[in-house]
């Protein structure tokens, strides 16, 4: 399948045009929904003031629950944006956005209220194709979960199997250990009360996918595929598979995944270093990696930046309503990169 996100955060709509969806398909528009309420802002303190209802209102490609096989078109009402807040400081560059970089691409004319399309209001059509995606997955007995893996320092349970984080879905908080999710949200609050932010890291695991899949060469590698998906979320900084960054502080003996043969005649690795992916191609085990989000650039602190229009330095005071992190609204969006990367992968 091949997706395309249109709109803006103030604009009148978001939506997401996703191609290639296999006819028949009876659509779960309640999981869906799930999903999407996982991701809304507005739930607590924890978040963004603004509260969107965010119920998908499905234009083409579906008739009578199920799928045509024609492109699948959703869109998302935006009703709670207050694009005022922009108006004062609509011509200084906010640092650690976009405003400059769109700036330079677009010639200027790039929307500026709440980042345009720039904005994390534009992952909640990602998240609805990645729920369509889950659904494809699922009659090939693929199966997608994540969680908050680490936020300013403070570090969940590695993951362990799929039921653990299909668990972890029906959480406000979505951690392992609700002990750590408690440290976490004070680290989000404190930041909050200091008026800054924080940001965090996702690990997530793809589970069911055979092994055989990707190939070693550019456009075709699973890792490649993947992380195409992922950085093409808005926050992602980083994104490493399976040990990750720990492998430079690791031996090979340490890093080695060794083999065995199970009951069912299967090959598998005692231990999953490798995240589930060798030479580009998965290895049967459980693809596993870490997306790494940035603390929410939006902060109420005074920062140092440029005036656009006058091309001089300025100072910049933001006021408005903005996340203090980011990461525990992001573990669906998450999910849904990786479910639709899994289709490509599948050729799905």
């Amino acid at each position: 399948m091949k997706y395309t996100i249109f709109g803006e955060s103030h604009g009148p709509a978001i939506g997401v045009v996703l191609e290639g969806v296999p006819a028949g398909l009876e659509l779960d528009l309640e999981a869906v929904r799930f999903d999407l309420a996982r991701r809304a802002p507005g739930k607590s303190a924890l978040s963004t003031a603004r509260k969107e209802a965010d119920q998908p209102h499905i234009l083409s490609g579906l008739f009578q629950s199920r799928t045509t096989g024609a492109p699948l078109c959703a869109v998302i009402e935006n009703t709670d944006a207050r694009s005022g807040d922009y108006e004062r400081t609509k011509d200084l560059a906010r640092p650690g956005h976009a405003d400059y970089a769109a700036h330079v691409r677009y010639q200027g004319f790039n929307d500026y209220r709440g980042g345009g399309h720039f904005s994390g209001r534009l992952t909640a059509p990602l998240v609805f194709a990645g729920g369509v995606a889950k659904q494809i997955l699922a009659r090939k007995d693929v199966y997608v979960g994540a969680h908050i893996s680490t936020i300013y320092g403070v570090n969940d349970d590695a993951l362990e199997d799929w039921e653990s984080l299909r668990d972890c879905a029906a959480k406000d908080f979505p951690v392992l250990n609700d002990e750590k999710g408690a440290e976490m949200r004070d680290a989000i609050l404190e930041a909050k009360n200091d008026q800054d932010s924080v940001g965090g890291s996702i690990e997530c695991g793809v589970f069911g996918l055979p092994p055989g899949l990707g190939a070693p060469d550019f456009g075709q590698n699973a890792e490649g595929i993947f992380s195409q998906y992922l950085f093409a979320v808005p926050a992602v900084k980083a994104v490493a598979f399976g040990a990750g960054a720990a492998f430079a502080l690791m031996r090979g003996s340490e890093a080695n995944d060794p083999l065995y043969v199970d009951e069912d005649g299967s090959v598998k690795g005692e231990q999953n270093c490798a995240g589930g992916i060798n030479g580009g191609i998965t290895n049967g085990m459980p693809l596993v990696f870490e997306a790494t989000l940035r603390p929410t650039p939006s902060i109420a602190r005074t920062q140092f930046t440029v005036d656009l229009a006058k091309r001089e330095n300025a100072v910049l005071e933001l006021t408005g309503r903005h996340d203090p992190c980011v990461v525990h609204r992001a573990v669906p969006v998450i999910e849904a990169a990786a479910a639709l990367a899994a289709c490509e992968l599948l050729r799905l």
